[in-house]
């Protein structure tokens, strides 16, 4: 299956709306943070799973057309998860677009992220940006998910199986963003602005399989 045009433009303009509008939280600092974020990391993991493996119930075609709606609604819960964790740390001041760019994908396009946010020692800087470079940012993890979903895509196509399965993975790969937030608001936090060229002109292919 070919990734569309139309596919990748509303993954991408999904991704946008959510980093430019980033949830509250409603915790206040924690004593114990660490443990404050393993609660809601776990708690997170839980749910998203049990959100996507509703949705990847229905088999065949019915099942693909959950595939967006599944997205969204997991993108909301670790985004919400990523404004808690800074919270509970004290530093919902921090949680800028670039970093809960960082914290949804981290471990998954790290190359893309590389100078927007760095570790230097034991802190990390998070380089403030523009609008349309958040939004190029967005266009290419845009095409990467749309990727990814269109190979995990067979899984809908197998009864309940296929349905623990998404579920699974998507438990796995929230206490992924979890650690990332955890990892980015447990150490001390700078912020610069800087200007960063385009990203289509530092990455390739290669970069972004």
């Amino acid at each position: 299956m070919k990734t569309k045009k139309s596919d990748v433009s509303k993954v991408a303009s999904t991704l946008y709306d959510l980093v430019t509008t980033s949830p509250t939280s409603h915790f206040p600092p924690a004593l114990d943070p660490h443990q404050a974020s393993q609660d809601i990391i776990k708690k997170a993991a839980w749910k998203s799973a049990g959100v996507s493996g509703a949705l990847a119930i229905p088999p065949g075609p019915l099942g693909m057309l959950t595939i967006l709606p599944d997205l969204l609604a997991i993108w909301r819960i670790q985004a919400q998860m990523v404004a808690d964790i800074a919270a509970v740390h004290g530093k919902s001041g921090y949680l800028t677009q670039e970093a809960m760019l960082f914290c949804l994908f981290k471990h998954g396009a790290s190359q893309l992220l590389r100078d927007v946010v760095v570790r230097v020692g034991e802190r990390y800087i998070l380089r403030r940006t523009s609008l349309r470079m958040i939004e190029r940012m967005c266009e290419r993890l845009g095409l990467r998910v749309t990727q990814r979903m269109l190979g995990a895509s067979i899984s809908r196509w197998i009864p309940i199986a296929g349905a623990v399965a998404v579920g699974w993975y998507t438990r796995y790969d929230t206490k992924q963003v979890g650690q990332s937030a955890l990892d980015l608001f447990s150490r001390d936090i700078d912020t610069e602005t800087t200007e960063l060229k385009d990203v289509s002109d530092d990455l390739t292919e290669r970069n972004l399989p």
